[in-house]
């Protein structure tokens, strides 16, 4: 029997799509690079999803441009782990060399 994730109901549904639609688009194959080297310069793992929505590199990757750590952080504690969980399947789709590029980005403490 294949895993199967429960379906869990978005309570703040437009905070919870405007997050999505930044994250989606800095994980696009034209942008993923670009959100990448950002995280670089902000000295961010690619695993620690709080700094990374707190810290606003996700603000200038969807249009109109959002305030990541403000939508974040209205959330509900069950929104925040679905877009924690949305970001973190993102994050394991990027193209293999590209993370091994970004290899420190990517390194367990």
């Amino acid at each position: 029997m294949a895993f199967e994730q429960a379906a869990i109901k978005v309570e703040k549904e437009r905070e919870y799509r405007a997050l999505q639609a930044a994250v989606d688009q800095a994980f696009l194959p034209e942008k993923v690079e670009q959100f990448l080297k950002q995280l670089d310069r902000n000295g961010l793992r690619v695993r620690d999803v709080d700094a990374v929505f707190t810290k606003g590199v996700l603000d200038g990757f969807s249009n109109p441009a959002v305030n990541a750590k403000q939508l974040y952080q209205s959330l509900s504690m069950s929104d925040q782990a679905l877009i924690r969980e949305l970001y973190l399947s993102k994050l394991e789709g990027v193209d293999t060399a590209l993370r091994h590029k970004f290899k420190k980005l990517y390194q367990y403490y």
